[in-house]
């Protein structure tokens, strides 16, 4: 029990000192390290060269190219004017009146067309914070909004989405990017139907006077009513800076010219998946020099990186007078990339250290016998917790299938139970606890907003918390009753 009490306390350290806002870059080692010290098992300096950097250098090695282009892609949708074109388009299509659903729609186009969240969030808000004072809807509901549309179906159920989160399972399932596509369309459907509900109840109580506003109580003799009319009247502290006019673009392109490399990303994704790879002779594969590896571990991921870099291309083409200082554009795409990629790394390189122990084993176990003969469950609760603890989904997926995925896959196979299940299961359970207060990008929507999490956290729990694990359920349910379809 002593080794146990070890990982909890790494991990329960890793969970608070990154909620106080220490870099992974620092926590993730030096809490493996604390871990290997405290058990009294590991070598340190041979843990930390031969385990910890060697997990996280491979994981770098496999996923740096969709981090790269994925970022460079988000980059150049934003200074071109295409992310800010589309988030107008969809707000005029469906007015002012829908304003919620329009913030939404327009972060899930974003997202599924590979532009990476934290970009959708600076992209989407200045829109959305007018509109939403055009509607009289109060400004602490447009983290929530955003976080649903950028946060949860886009990322992790929606067949085909660029999104690391649908990536990774890849290798370790031979699956592809569109594994398991009717369930992935009925969990997203999901997550966005009962996402609206509760975002569109939100809105209609505060504006029957039944909110609760959360810095001030009604005077005495005053209805809520009052007060709500109050918080509108005064817009719940809206204070939208206009965009600097250096940082647009002379002309903003056409809708036309936006939607390409979006529908780009989706349908070359596509065809690399179930035409191009399939007719390539790739017998070479299993080469020493090429890793002696097969398609399958592989497809999957040259499938995203032809996608992305042939939009890269068509974005460029056309969008060539309006990428005046391209290079810059590139570089700052670029440097974007590698904190995000080294932190999941880090956490990556955690893991392969706790999984060294021998508490672990004890740990896996008891997380392996969760589901009983269902291995979907247990999956689903590892992954979630793991992203929870870690506050990262890319991050607690890494570390359950490299240290657990093989088990999974063995399990699955002996059940009669798909790999593609497995990988849209994986997929969706990462988007559930991943988003507690502590979450990156959950502290860097609210800062974009200007709201703190007692103003606006309680949306997000349940768009991007409560919503996903309730559509997991009903993945798992439907999966295990239907197969994967």
């Amino acid at each position: 029990m002593y080794g146990v009490l070890v990982v909890v306390v790494a991990l329960g350290g890793l969970m608070y000192l990154a909620y106080r806002g220490v870099t992974l870059l620092i926590l993730a080692p030096g809490l493996a390290m604390f871990a290997v010290v405290a058990s009294l098992e590991r070598p340190l300096l041979a843990s930390y060269t031969q385990i910890f950097m060697v997990a996280t250098g491979d994981f770098i090695v496999q996923y740096f190219p969709v981090f790269l282009l994925g970022a460079i892609f988000g980059k150049l949708m934003e200074d071109s004017g295409s992310a800010e074109v589309l988030a107008n388009a969809t707000i005029r299509w469906l007015g002012s009146d829908r304003a919620m659903l329009a913030v939404v729609l327009s972060c899930a186009a974003m997202t599924y067309g590979g532009v990476s969240l934290f970009v959708v969030a600076f992209a989407v808000f200045p829109i959305a914070a007018a509109v939403f004072r055009r509607a009289d809807i109060p400004k602490r509901l447009i983290p929530g909004t955003i976080a649903l549309g950028a946060f949860t179906f886009t990322m992790t159920a929606l067949p085909g989405t660029p999104a690391i989160q649908n990536a990774i399972p890849m290798p370790y399932f031979g699956t592809s990017p569109f594994a398991a596509p009717g369930l992935g369309i009925v969990t997203a459907l999901i997550m966005f139907a009962l996402g609206q509900l509760w975002l569109q109840r939100r809105a209609r109580t505060i504006s029957e006077g039944y909110g609760d506003h959360p810095d001030s109580a009604p005077p005495d003799g005053a209805s809520r009513t009052d007060r709500a009319l109050r918080e509108r009247a005064a817009g719940e502290g809206f204070d939208i800076a206009e965009i600097p006019a250096e940082a647009r673009p002379a002309e903003l392109p056409p809708l036309l010219v936006v939607a390409l490399p979006l529908v780009a990303v989706i349908a070359i994704n596509l065809a690399f998946t179930a035409l191009v790879i399939p007719a390539m002779d790739t017998d070479y594969l299993a080469a020493p020099e090429y890793g002696a590896t097969t398609i399958d571990s592989v497809r999957g991921i040259w499938s995203i990186i032809a996608a992305l870099v042939i939009s890269i291309l068509l974005m460029i083409a056309i969008n060539w007078s309006r990428l005046s200082r391209l290079t810059a554009s590139l570089d700052a795409g670029a440097n974007a990339s590698l904190l995000p990629i080294f932190n999941t790394a880090s956490l990556v390189g955690f893991g392969a250290v706790i999984a060294s122990l021998s508490a672990f084993t004890l740990i896996r176990d008891s997380v392996i016998g969760i589901g009983g003969d269902n291995p979907l469950i247990s999956l689903a609760i590892s992954v979630n917790l793991l992203a929870g603890m870690t506050g990262s989904a890319s991050g607690g997926m890494s570390i359950a299938l490299t240290t657990l995925g093989h088990v999974y896959l063995e399990m699955a196979q002996a059940a009669g139970i798909s790999p593609e299940l497995m990988h849209r299961v994986t997929a969706v359970a990462t988007g559930g606890l991943d988003a507690l207060p502590h979450n990156g990008a959950v502290i860097t929507l609210l800062a974009i907003c200007g709201l703190t999490h007692r103003e606006a956290y309680l949306d997000i729990a349940v768009v991007a918390v409560g919503v996903p694990i309730i559509a997991l359920i009903v993945l798992i349910t439907l999966g295990t009753l239907l197969g994967s379809f």
